[in-house]
């Protein structure tokens, strides 16, 4: 069942987007190298309980961490431990808040270190999945079906040469931190649900830039490439109004 949120309930989710950005940000500023992920899962933390809100993450059954932080091939549900990060890492950090019984969830890939040195290869990587996620937000209108969502999002990263995962998905959120239906990278098939005014999703580009083929490793939650590629992830928060997607996960 679809979810429909009133303008008070996506009132409170845009607070929780802000609490949700502003931890994302924090996390995002202090990803240097020497780091470890744990402290950016602190930092995320804090700023989350800081604000009147609570880990989202941290809700979900078995899972004890405000952040899921992924390096390189890491490709979503990566643990914060004690690995440091290195000069030329991208690290993705995907967070939420739940804030007065609802959910708000983003995510955001960045490159480590010193940009004027980064490789052309990474930074392309980064610039695409921008750029898919910024088509697939746009797409998110009153009228049109979730196939929608994931046709933007996939044709910029194919033309890019990039592989959008086929088994990760971005969803419908709300009171629940995952709700149907879901949102695919890549398209299944054409008659999907119609997005109405009142759905806030959680719009998220998922890709590699080798295989879309993943694998988890022994730790039970972290997802990476089976060919050891890197990833890409980003995501946000979006509310359809009646002129069209509102973010309400913007970075200020």
């Amino acid at each position: 069942m679809i979810t429909i949120k009133s303008e008070k309930e996506i009132e409170i989710m845009r607070v929780g987007g802000k609490i949700t950005a502003k931890a994302l940000k924090a996390s995002l500023a202090a990803a240097k190298p020497g780091v470890k992920l744990g402290e950016l899962e602190k930092i995320a933390s804090d700023v989350i309980w800081g604000a009147g809100g609570e880990p989202a993450f941290q809700r979900v059954p078995g899972y004890n961490f405000a952040t899921c932080i992924n390096v390189n091939e890491g490709v979503v549900h990566g643990i914060p431990g004690d690995r440091q990060l290195s000069e030329g890492d991208l690290v993705s950090i995907d967070l939420g808040t739940y804030y007065k019984g609802f959910n708000t969830d983003a995510s955001w890939t960045a490159y480590v270190g010193d940009l004027k040195k980064a490789p052309a290869s990474s930074l392309e990587l980064l610039e695409v999945g921008e750029r898919a996620l910024r088509k697939a937000i746009a797409a998110a209108l009153p009228g049109n079906r979730i196939s929608d969502i994931t046709l933007g999002m996939q044709k910029v990263l194919e033309d890019g040469q990039y592989s959008p995962m086929d088994t990760l998905v971005g969803h419908v959120i709300g009171r629940e931190l995952h709700e149907d239906p879901q949102i695919p990278c890549l398209l299944i098939h054409k008659k999907t649900p119609k997005i109405k005014v009142g759905m806030t999703l959680a719009i998220e580009v998922i890709y590699a830039q080798g295989d879309s083929a993943v694998e988890v490793e022994e730790d039970g939650w972290t997802i990476k490439t089976a060919d050891g590629s890197l990833s890409g992830l980003f995501e946000h928060t979006v509310a359809i109004g009646a002129k069209g997607p509102v973010v309400l996960t913007e970075q200020e």
